[in-house]
C-alpha cells in the first residue's frame, strides 16, 4: 500500500494498492470504476508494470443482446488505440 491521501480510491487509511498507482502511472490517467488491475505471475507483490495488466469488469450475466452489442461498442471505442500487452492476446481480425 502507498499513502495516496488525494486519492479517489483512498480509504479511511489513505492508502492505496501500489499496483493500482503503478497502472494509474502508465496510463497517465485513474482507473475507471470499471477497471482493476491483474498481476500477470500472480504473485501479489510484484508490481513490475510488465507484470500488471489492465482489466475491465463485464457486463452481468443475462442481459439483452442488444445491451451487449451496445457494451461492446462502448468498450471498443473507450479503448481505441491502445496497445494489448497481454501475454494471450489473440489477433481476431
Amino acid at each position: 500500500m502507498l499513502w495516496a491521501s488525494d486519492h479517489p480510491r483512498a480509504g479511511k487509511g489513505q492508502y492505496v494498492f501500489e499496483h493500482i498507482i503503478v497502472m494509474e502511472r502508465a496510463l497517465s490517467r485513474y482507473l475507471l470504476p470499471t477497471e482493476s488491475v491483474h498481476h500477470r505471475n500472480g504473485v501479489r507483490d510484484d508490481n513490475r508494470p510488465e507484470n500488471l495488466e489492465l482489466w475491465t469488469k463485464p457486463q452481468p450475466t443475462g442481459i439483452r443482446v442488444s445491451d451487449a452489442a451496445a457494451w461492446a461498442r462502448e468498450i471498443l471505442a473507450q479503448y481505441a488505440g491502445a496497445s494489448d500487452t497481454s501475454n494471450n492476446a489473440q489477433d481476431l481480425s
